[in-house]
C-alpha cells in the first residue's frame, strides 16, 4: 500500500509542467517588467518604485529589491523645497506604468515632500500569465521597520488576486482580495496568518507557496503541507461568500464558481514603504506618521532618524532565491 502511495504522489508531481522560472543569474528584462510611478500602489505607500540597479539588481544569483532613501539619490533640499520630480520617461524601460494620484510627476513646497523612499516592484504582467497552477519563491524578507514586502499575483481586469505577504517580520500573512469593486473589497473573509518561532522570515531564506485551481485556493509555508490559507471553491460562489445586495453580480455570466480567480494573472514582486490604510496601525510601536495626517510621507521623513538606522543595507531588501510556476 505504501509503494502504491508513492507511485501515486510521483505520477503527480510528473503531471506538472514548470511554465517559468527564474533563478536571477541576471535581471532578465524579457521576463520582468518594471512598474514606476509614485502613486502609492493604492495605499498612500511612501515610496518612488523606479527601474535602477541601486533598488533592483542581482548578485550571486539572488534578486535583491532595496529600499534606499530619495535623499541619497537626489539631496534633502530636493525632498523637502520647492523641488519638481518626472517620470514620465523617454524609453521602454523608464516610461512611468500608473499616473493616477499624481504617479507621474510630483512637487515638493517645504510642507509636503517627494517620496522620501526609492524601491522595486517587478512584475510579469508583460511575459508570462497564467490561470491555475502552483507557484513557489524562495526568498528572505527584509529587515527594517516600516518595510512591506509582498510577493502577489493580479488579474487582467478583474477585481480579486492573491497575496502573499510578510505580515511581520516572524509573520506571513496571506490573503485574496476580491469583491464588487474597490469599495467592497471583502478580503478580510479570506485572510490567514502563520507565525514562526524563535526567529523571523527576514533571518534565512523560506518558500512562499501557493496552489490555485477551480476548486480551491490555498497558500503554504515551505513544504505543500504547512498550509497558512486555504479557500474552497465548490461550497459557494464568491458572490454567494460577499453577502452583498443592492448591486449587480459582476461574475454573474461566468460558469465557474471561483470566478473571479478564474482569470489570467502575472506575479510581482515589491518592497513598499509606510502607507495610510491601517497595516501599520496608528499608536504601535512609537510609528511615526499618522494615517489621517494631510502629509504623512513627509511625517515619515521628517522622523528618518527613528527608522533609518533599522535598515542594515542589503539586509533591508527583500532578497529572491528563485521563482517557478507549473502548471496543472
Amino acid at each position: 500500500m505504501q509503494t502504491v502511495l508513492v507511485s501515486l504522489l510521483l505520477l503527480a508531481m510528473c503531471s506538472s509542467k514548470l511554465v517559468f522560472y527564474d533563478e536571477f543569474d541576471k535581471l532578465d528584462f524579457r521576463k520582468w517588467r518594471h512598474d514606476i510611478t509614485m502613486a502609492g500602489g493604492g495605499n498612500n505607500e511612501f515610496q518612488i518604485y523606479q527601474n535602477n540597479r541601486s533598488t533592483t539588481y542581482t548578485n550571486n544569483s539572488i534578486l535583491y529589491i532595496q529600499p534606499v532613501p530619495t535623499d541619497e539619490k537626489i539631496g534633502e533640499n530636493a525632498v523637502r523645497n520647492n523641488s519638481q520630480y518626472e517620470i514620465w520617461g523617454a524609453t521602454p524601460g523608464d516610461f512611468c506604468t500608473a499616473p493616477f494620484n499624481n504617479g507621474c510627476k510630483r512637487q515638493s513646497d517645504g510642507n509636503n515632500y517627494l517620496n522620501p523612499v526609492m524601491s522595486g516592484k517587478l512584475t510579469t504582467v508583460e511575459s508570462f500569465t497564467f490561470t491555475y497552477g502552483r507557484i513557489e519563491v524562495r526568498a528572505k524578507l527584509p529587515k527594517g521597520d516600516w518595510l512591506w514586502p509582498a510577493i502577489w499575483l493580479m488579474p487582467r481586469g478583474n477585481v480579486g488576486y492573491p497575496r502573499e505577504n510578510g505580515g511581520g517580520p516572524e509573520t506571513f500573512g496571506s490573503t485574496l482580495h476580491w469583491g464588487a469593486d474597490w469599495t467592497t473589497n471583502q478580503f478580510y473573509k479570506t485572510r490567514a496568518e502563520y507565525t514562526i518561532n524563535g526567529t523571523t522570515l527576514a533571518d534565512d531564506f523560506h518558500t512562499y507557496g501557493l496552489y490555485w485551481d477551480d476548486k480551491v485556493i490555498y497558500t503554504y509555508l515551505d513544504n505543500d503541507t504547512n498550509k497558512v490559507l486555504f479557500v474552497n471553491h465548490t461550497t459557494m460562489s464568491y458572490w454567494e461568500r460577499s453577502g452583498l445586495s443592492g448591486r449587480m453580480n459582476p461574475w454573474q455570466f461566468s460558469k465557474n464558481k471561483c470566478a473571479p480567480f478564474d482569470t489570467d494573472f502575472y506575479l510581482i514582486l515589491n518592497v513598499a514603504v509606510g502607507g495610510t490604510i491601517g497595516y501599520f496601525a496608528d499608536g504601535v510601536a512609537n510609528k511615526p506618521w499618522r494615517d489621517r495626517s494631510t502629509r504623512p510621507s513627509a511625517e515619515f521623513f521628517d522622523n528618518k532618524g527613528q527608522w533609518f538606522p533599522t535598515w542594515k543595507k542589503q539586509d533591508s531588501a527583500m532578497q529572491i532565491d528563485w521563482v517557478k510556476i507549473w502548471d496543472l
